[in-house]
């Protein structure tokens, strides 16, 4: 019986950050004290606009539109009119339970290569295997802060420029938490368009950017460039699973079909989170302070995080969004050997056991076994009570940023001390 399986699917393990929030839940029931530096969720909560919404719309029960709520998505369109300085339309926009859901979708009903970087977020080249799409990784560089150079993306569409590609970009970057600057972007977009090569960008933490001044490569490249947005990171609503498809309008063809596959799979998304979360993209500046805020605490905790572990001897950049760190352990490379520990995984099963933080070895996002880097999520703490305590704190100085951290992040300060001293000891 097993025999008729589908060994796309049967070969794989289960998605990797599902799998550590298990395993730290587990070890929680076990009595470890265990610090949760593996699933990349929100520590923020929901908007109270957003929220209140929610409450009002709880008896909207009718099946919606399979491309989704007309009013949500004029509210997508409209929202990124404005931040790219463009001009979108409602029947641009498609509507999903979750992005996650629309990338396979498209990878379903769009016949070329999977091209991704290294490294990259956990399910990308899953979802392509699933499908059976063949999956080309291009190599990033420390120097570059792990993000596709133009030159590199060039090289690979050089070798078959009429093979048809869908290349995803994700920026902020899970799982570095840097990003692409503007002219990164711009000598992307030139690769792209000279290849016409579809961009699947991933901006899922656009509105998470610490200085909020994220910019999309749609405004360099956009009839070729698909955004994939939602609400679970910049408004805390993993669970409300609502992400989102903005397409060029070139590709309305794209859209139409992906919107037949999403008929005869999930049929539309739920309409209470629908009508709820058309008030995250209306300019309310409840929800423009809120942003501000989680922005700045995240910028303090990145920029605090990293000089503890830089200190220790990591290689780590400082993240420019999101709430991620991706440091490289490879000079303690020999000490690590000696101790039995050869591979990412390796690495961060020691570090559960010796400190106590769950982290992801680089190896699930794409890198060779042998990289010793990991993927720490900066997010074990209060999100309510940080938010609350930021406007009792007046920031002149760094002093005061590390005084807020260690008072209302204290389980992500504690938890990277201690990798931090467990560094110490690779001599």
């Amino acid at each position: 019986m097993t025999n008729s399986l589908n060994l796309n699917v049967s070969g794989l393990p289960k998605s990797a950050t599902l799998a550590i929030n298990e395993r730290y839940k587990e070890l929680l029931g076990k009595g470890r004290n265990v610090y949760n530096f593996g699933l990349g969720q929100s520590p923020f909560p929901v908007p109270e606009p957003m929220r209140q919404s929610l409450m009002d719309n709880a008896h909207q029960k009718d099946y919606l539109p399979v491309e989704g709520l007309p009013e949500l998505r004029e509210a997508i369109a409209q929202y990124h009119s404005r931040v790219n300085d463009s001009s979108y339309t409602a029947d641009q926009v498609l509507v999903g339970p979750g992005s996650k859901e629309l990338m396979f979708l498209v990878q379903l009903v769009y016949y070329g290569d999977l091209v991704i970087p290294t490294p990259s977020w956990v399910s990308y080249a899953p979802q392509a295997r699933i499908i059976g799409r063949h999956v080309h990784w291009l190599p990033t560089r420390g120097r570059d802060r792990w993000m596709l150079s133009a030159e590199t993306l060039d090289a690979h569409c050089r070798e078959d420029p009429d093979r048809p590609r869908l290349a995803i970009l994700n920026y902020p970057s899970n799982p570095t938490g840097a990003t692409l600057r503007p002219e990164e972007l711009e000598e992307l977009a030139d690769v792209a368009r000279k290849y016409e090569v579809v961009l699947l960008s991933d901006e899922i933490y656009g509105e998470l950017h610490h200085e909020g001044e994220h910019v999309s490569i749609a405004r360099h490249y956009r009839r070729g460039t698909i955004i994939s947005g939602g609400i679970s990171k910049w408004c805390g609503a993993g669970g409300w699973r609502l992400g989102y498809f903005l397409f060029p309008q070139l590709q309305g063809k794209l859209l139409r079909t992906l919107a037949v596959a999403a008929s005869e799979t999930f049929t539309s998304t739920s309409a209470p989170i629908q009508y709820a979360a058309i008030s995250a993209f209306g300019g309310d500046p409840r929800i423009d302070a809120y942003l501000r805020k989680c922005r700045h605490i995240l910028k303090m905790l990145g920029r605090y995080t990293v000089e503890v572990l830089d200190a220790a001897g990591a290689r780590i950049p400082r993240p420019e969004g999101a709430f991620y760190l991706f440091p490289d352990f490879s000079r303690h490379r020999e000490s690590l050997e000696s101790q039995g520990i050869e591979s990412g995984r390796a690495l961060c099963e020691h570090l559960l056991e010796r400190t106590g933080v769950a982290a992801l070895p680089g190896e699930a996002f794409g890198c060779a076994a042998p990289d010793l880097s990991a993927r720490m999520a900066y997010v074990d703490f209060d999100g309510a009570r940080a938010l609350e305590g930021y406007d009792e704190f007046t920031f002149r100085d760094r002093n005061d940023e590390d005084d807020f951290v260690e008072a209302f992040c204290p389980r992500v300060v504690e938890g990277v001390r201690r990798v931090a001293e467990e560094v110490g000891t690779w001599v």
